[in-house]
């Protein structure tokens, strides 16, 4: 006879069937999903129309990986700018550590000093953590530092554990167990890393796997952390979408299936398919606390999901920024260009030059009437960002009217409109330029040149204005 167990559903309390075994299936060969992840062909979306309920946690909250995954992109940081970076990271997150964590290689002596460098400021957020392979020597790493928890890296598809690390599922389970058992003996609290959970057998391996997890954690009494990892950026956020790929139906499977507290719960999604942060998004919708991010997204290949996205998320979908201080945004931007080298596309969001700039006329002529009507919130007051134009052939008179009143931060008593003689005076000067053939934007010293052209006296005037 068919096997008929029921449970009650702790949410709800209803009676339910269970349909699953969750028995760690240990096949002779791995299971790639050739039909989704055909290697010549763009990979397939599946349906089974099977949704899932959203369940949020009651709270959310987002880690960081700048200084693990994002520096595995970037030209190395020094300790200082490592440094700088945590601190600048901690005023973003606020007292209330919305940015709850952050994690740190541990390998050479730098890794260590900069840890140390940050210890040292005695933030309680984020807090310091590490990530190790799963073997003992890394895991001394993470006694002689002090720290409270690492990172363990767990992969669970059968790319990696078939075809990289050449053991079976069962062998994986063996050696990742022991290493999670060093920790929870060494009264260190283990996150383990699930990755490239998208291409995992989630009812043969990543079930059962978490449900050992869990029941080791009851054993110990300690928390043990799990982290779907993204690891190529396959997740797709869409109702009834078919594992390996459904976010929601990850989430909703680890927490239900496998009863991990969405306090244990964190996502790491890559961006290869211009999808982390709706997918990030989405996990905390269905049930996970943390989303694991890098600043600016920098990260393996096409990056991360940019931390400062999920800031602006989480005030989005909470209604609160919850004590965040999002100017940090533009102080990590400018740190990042300034001092670190990197370079920031100009329309990145909330971070480039010109994520709120307009070259449009028709725009511009919106934002000299009312910012409002093309600006997306308050820049200004909220990450110490005015809206701007770039001054090119299409910006037309409004434009002009504009960039004046914003570079020379120009009082409403004292504002120009795209009728005052000196934007007509500059705006010939700027289609003369097109005219001749320029193709690039106009800086802003040439139309302050401009201005000064016009009227030495009015230009000394709005200089002033900029000094107040």
């Amino acid at each position: 006879m068919e096997k008929y167990e029921l449970h009650a559903n702790k949410r709800s309390g209803l009676l339910e069937r269970k349909e699953h075994d969750f028995v760690l299936k240990n096949p002779s060969e791995p299971e790639l999903y050739r039909g989704i992840f055909d290697y010549d062909e763009v990979p397939k979306v599946v349906f089974n129309d099977r949704k899932v309920p959203m369940s949020p946690a009651e709270e959310w909250w987002i880690t960081d990986t700048t200084f693990r995954d994002g520096q595995q992109s970037t030209a190395p940081l020094t300790v200082k700018q490592i440094a700088d970076i945590y601190s600048l990271m901690h005023k973003l997150g606020g007292k209330k550590g919305v940015i709850r964590a952050t994690e740190f290689f541990l390998y050479s002596e730098k890794d260590r000093a900069a840890v140390r460098a940050c210890q040292e400021m005695g933030y309680e957020f984020p807090q310091i953590t590490s990530w190790i392979r799963a073997n003992e020597k890394d895991f001394k790493l993470v006694k002689e530092m002090g720290i409270k928890e690492t990172g363990i890296l767990v992969s669970c598809s059968d790319y990696h554990i078939y075809n990289k690390m050449k053991l079976d599922r069962k062998g994986a389970v063996e050696k990742y167990v022991a290493i999670v058992k060093s920790a929870l003996d060494n009264g260190i609290v283990p996150r383990c890393h699930f990755e490239d959970i998208t291409r995992a057998d989630f009812y043969g391996f990543v079930v059962p796997f978490a449900n050992i997890l869990m029941d080791l954690a009851s054993e110990y009494n300690q928390p043990i952390k799990i982290r779907a990892c993204d690891t190529l950026g396959y997740g797709v956020s869409f109702p009834g979408s078919a594992l390996p790929r459904s976010v929601p139906g990850i989430i909703y499977g680890l927490n239900y299936y496998a009863g991990v507290p969405s306090a244990w719960l964190e996502w790491h999604g890559h961006n290869d398919f211009y999808k982390a942060v709706t997918n990030a998004t989405t996990s905390w919708l269905y049930g996970c606390s943390g989303v694991n991010c890098s600043l600016l997204g920098i990260g393996e290949r096409t990056g991360n999901c940019p931390t400062e996205a999920m800031c602006i998320e989480y005030a989005q979908m909470r209604g609160t920024t919850d004590g965040m201080d999002l100017t940090a945004i533009t102080d990590i931007a400018e740190y990042f260009e300034s001092e670190v080298g990197y370079s920031i596309p100009p329309r990145t969001p909330f971070a480039g030059k010109a994520f709120n700039a307009t070259r449009a006329g028709i725009h511009a002529d919106g934002l000299l009437k009312d910012e409002e009507i093309y600006n997306v919130f308050n820049t200004q007051k909220i990450l110490g960002r005015r809206p701007t134009v770039s001054i090119s052939n299409t910006s037309g008179a409004a434009g002009i009217a504009f960039w004046i009143n914003a570079y020379y931060g120009l009082p409403s008593e004292y504002a120009v409109d795209k009728n005052d003689e000196v934007v007509k005076f500059i705006k010939a000067m700027v289609d003369d330029e097109y005219a001749g053939g320029r193709n690039t934007i106009m800086g802003d010293d040439e139309l302050d040149t401009m201005v000064r052209l016009y009227d030495v006296e009015l230009h000394k005037l709005f200089n002033e204005r900029i000094s107040k």
